[in-house]
């Protein structure tokens, strides 16, 4: 039981970076010794120390003999800092809990496989499913090599996103656009498609306040997402808000245009364009790899009917988050995807119920498709 509680309260740590670590998992670390706490610490962004190593500075000299209850596997390798599980083994750990293997190849059992070798007791498994929940985008990059998608749609009671006209705001209340940017400040990057750009003209970028961020120190060291642009034939203004916003991390372009005028001029605005140039259009598979290559552990879509549609179609998306509104948009109004080709039940697309919870006066439904 007691092992349960400090594991918990690692897990607990670990959420702490859940705005901030990218593209580095979330991770945390407790240091009990005689059933006292002696140190903790998480990790709070790439290039800064791992939570096994701020737990032991924490802890000093009690880390010797203690048990160290982390949520990710010690790594073993070397990369902008020095190997968790040396550092573990040279203060004198006896125990080590983890809550689950380290997915990247790179460790994938040698971590652990250390520090056994040290004298070490290791122990893994331990709330496994929750060490699992804080960390899906880094599992699925490491496992798959593509990100975890997201895709975020608001509607109406009768499944309306806009009226016939394009007017859609607002259709969720404050509540929910206030928790769309929480989701947006965890993801790696937002994608969107060039009719969002054009009819609704968005920047894309997390806008929120501390309060809004639980556990967050500083809201200002929130790392923007990457904003990507799905855009086949260039059509993106240069003036667009998009664009604009010189603080936040980059924009990038996919197309399967030619048009080298537009392509430089967009370059020249400071935007990446990325071609898939043996594409008739914008293949969203490789989009995901493409992006995967750049670190990007969680991608969030919030885009229209078709493109939303498309990436359903397409097999990428891992969850839809639908907050819906309690309110009716009428017969005239735009629907919520575009899905050509479903012509019988038997085509209809499963999806299960994974959450539903009230946000203000919208409910908010999380589901995931159901694949063979």
């Amino acid at each position: 039981m007691s092992d349960r509680k400090w594991m918990a309260r690692a897990l607990q740590l670990a959420e702490r970076g859940l705005y901030t670590t990218d593209p580095n998992p979330r991770v945390g670390c407790v240091l009990v010794k005689n059933g006292v706490l002696v140190g903790e610490g998480w990790h709070y962004r790439a290039g800064l120390p791992h939570a096994e190593k701020m737990a032991l500075a924490n802890a000093g000299e009690n880390a010797r003999g203690s048990t160290a209850y982390v949520t990710l596997e010690p790594c073993c390798h070397h990369g902008r800092t020095p190997p968790c599980s040396d550092a573990l083994i040279d203060t004198g750990v006896a125990r080590v809990v983890a809550a689950m293997q380290d997915p990247n190849p790179v460790v994938a059992g040698k971590g652990l496989a250390r520090l056994r070798a040290a004298g070490i007791r290791v122990e893994s498994g331990l709330m496994q499913t929750q060490a699992q929940a804080l960390n899906p985008g880094f599992i699925r990059r490491m496992s798959t090599g593509r990100p975890y998608v997201r895709c975020k749609l608001a509607m109406s009671l009768d499944g309306r996103t806009a009226m016939a006209s394009g007017e859609s705001r607002w259709i969720s209340s404050d509540a929910s656009r206030r928790d769309v940017h929480r989701l947006r400040a965890r993801s790696s990057a937002i994608v969107t498609g060039i009719g969002t750009v054009l009819a609704d003209d968005p920047s894309m970028t997390v806008r929120l306040q501390m309060e809004d961020l639980p556990g967050v120190e500083v809201a200002e060291n929130i790392r923007q997402p990457l904003r990507v642009v799905v855009d086949s034939s260039l059509r993106t203004p240069i003036e667009a808000n998009i664009l604009q916003s010189q603080d936040t991390n980059a924009t990038l372009i996919v197309t399967t245009s030619r048009d080298e005028r537009r392509r430089y001029a967009l370059l020249q605005a400071g935007t990446e364009v990325l071609t898939h140039a043996d594409e008739s259009q914008v293949s969203l598979s490789l989009l995901c790899e493409q992006l995967a290559q750049r670190q990007i552990n969680e991608l969030l879509i919030e885009a229209g009917p078709t493109l939303a549609g498309a990436a359903l179609q397409a097999g990428i998306i891992d969850e839809l988050i639908i907050y819906m509104a309690p309110h009716m948009m009428g017969n005239s109004a735009r629907g919520l995807l575009n899905l050509p080709g479903l012509e019988h039940m038997a085509q209809r697309i499963p999806l299960r119920i994974k959450d539903v919870r009230q946000i203000g006066p919208d409910f908010k439904l999380t589901l995931t498709p159901e694949r063979d």
